[in-house]
C-alpha cells in the first residue's frame, strides 16, 4: 500500500536491541514529561501516548523517583497494572530534592539504597525494578560501595539489572568491577556529545549499551519554531539552559534548519520525514547498543518518533549531521546535573 503523502514516515513495530541481559525495544519513552520539568501536561493524553507506545512495540519505559518527587512514578503505576508483562521499566535514585521537586543534593549513600527500591516499587505498584540506576554519582561515596548496595537488590530479586547515569568513564570501570552495569544513560544527541569523550568508551569495554536521554535536543533538533517558542513561554526549566538563548538559541535554531534540509531530502521520493526522525536516526546510527529515550507526552509525536527506526540515512547525511556543533552550555554553569 502506497504511504500517505502527508503522513510523516510511522514504522509498525520497532526492531530490537540489548542492553546488558535486557531486551528491549530499539526506541524507548522518557516519561519525565508527564509530570515534571517541561510545564503541564494532559494526564489523560500522556497516558493514551503510554498506551500507544507499547501498542507499537516501545518495552522501555523511563522513569526516575526524582521526577515530581515520586509523581512520576505514581503515574505509570495504572498503565503499569494492565501492561506490566509488555514492559522494561526503568527508574533512578541518588537525588534529594525539596518539597517543590527541586534537586537540593546528591545522596548516594549504601545505606539509602534499600528504601528508595522499596519506594519506587510501593509508587509504580511493582514487584521487581527491570533496570535501576544510580542517577548521579554522588562525589562523596565511592560508587563501589553505592553499586555494592544496589546489587544487594539484585541478589534480593527487586531488581533485575543495574545503570549508572552520567557516570564519568573511571565511575564506570569501577562500578562494572563490583557488579555487571547493563547500561549508561547520558545526554546524547547531535547537539551534545559528551559522551564520546570517554565513558562510550567505558560502558563498551564493560559491556553496557548507552541509553540516551533528550536525543531531541530537549526539542531544539526538532526544527519546529512554534513549539520552541511555546516551551520557552510558562514554567519550563529550559528558560534556564544557555543553548536555549538570545543569540545562542538563533545560532542553534539555524543549524537545526540544515537538519530539516536533510529530512526534506530523505522525504522527497516518498512518506515524509521529519527533522526529529532525522535526529533520532543520526543517533540510531551511532550503534547497535544504543537505545535512545526520546520524551514525549503526545501520540502525534510519539509516532512521528518511532518512525526514525524506518529512515535510513546516507554516509554522507550522517558526516554532516555528525559535523554540527550547539553553540552553548546545556546546563547552567552550576547545577547537580553537570557531571
Amino acid at each position: 500500500m502506497p504511504s500517505n503523502p502527508k503522513t510523516p514516515r510511522r514504522i509498525d513495530m520497532l526492531p530490537t536491541r540489548t542492553l546488558g541481559t535486557l531486551q528491549v525495544s530499539a526506541l524507548g519513552l522518557g516519561c519525565m514529561g508527564m509530570s515534571h520539568a517541561y510545564g503541564s501536561a494532559d494526564p489523560a493524553e500522556s497516558l493514551a501516548t503510554l498506551h500507544a507506545a507499547a501498542d507499537a512495540g516501545v518495552t522501555l519505559f523511563d522513569t526516575a523517583d526524582m521526577y515530581g518527587n515520586g509523581a512520576n512514578e505514581e503515574f505509570l503505576a495504572p498503565f503499569l497494572a494492565e501492561r506490566r508483562d509488555e514492559v522494561v521499566l526503568a527508574t533512578k535514585f541518588g537525588f534529594v530534592n525539596d518539597e517543590n521537586a527541586k534537586p537540593i543534593g546528591l545522596d548516594g549513600r549504601p545505606e539509602r539504597v534499600a528504601g528508595c527500591v522499596d519506594d519506587s516499587l510501593r509508587r509504580l505498584g511493582i514487584d521487581v525494578i527491570d533496570l535501576y540506576y544510580l542517577h548521579r554519582v554522588d562525589p562523596q561515596v565511592p560508587v563501589e560501595e553505592t553499586v555494592g548496595a544496589m546489587a544487594e537488590q539484585v541478589a534480593a530479586g527487586k531488581v533485575r539489572a543495574l545503570g549508572l547515569s552520567e557516570a564519568s568513564a573511571e565511575d564506570i570501570r569501577k562500578a562494572a568491577a563490583v557488579h555487571p552495569i547493563a547500561a549508561l544513560q547520558s545526554e546524547y544527541s547531535i547537539f551534545t556529545r559528551d559522551v564520546e569523550d570517554g565513558p562510550l568508551q567505558a560502558a563498551r569495554e564493560v559491556g553496557a549499551g548507552l541509553v540516551p536521554f533528550s536525543p531531541l535536543g530537549r526539542g531544539l533538533l526538532t526544527a519546529d519554531r512554534a513549539e520552541v517558542a511555546k516551551a520557552l513561554s510558562g514554567n519550563d526549566f529550559r528558560h534556564s539552559i544557555p543553548r536555549w538563548q538570545g543569540e545562542n538559541l538563533e545560532a542553534n535554531l539555524r543549524l537545526v534548519d540544515r537538519i530539516d534540509a536533510i529530512a526534506a531530502e530523505l522525504g522527497s521520493d516518498g512518506a515524509p520525514v521529519t527533522a526529529a526522525q532525522v535526529a533520532l536516526a543520526w543517533v540510531l546510527a551511532q550503534g547497535e547498543d544504543i537505545v535512545p529515550i526520546p520524551g514525549t507526552t503526545r501520540r502525534k509525536h510519539l509516532g512521528d518518533n518511532l518512525g526514525a527506526a524506518a529512515v535510513a540515512l546516507t554516509d554522507p547525511q550522517v558526516a554532516e549531521l555528525t559535523a554540527l556543533s550547539a553553540v552553548g552550555e546545556r546546563y547552567p554553569q552550576r547545577t547537580l546535573f553537570r557531571r
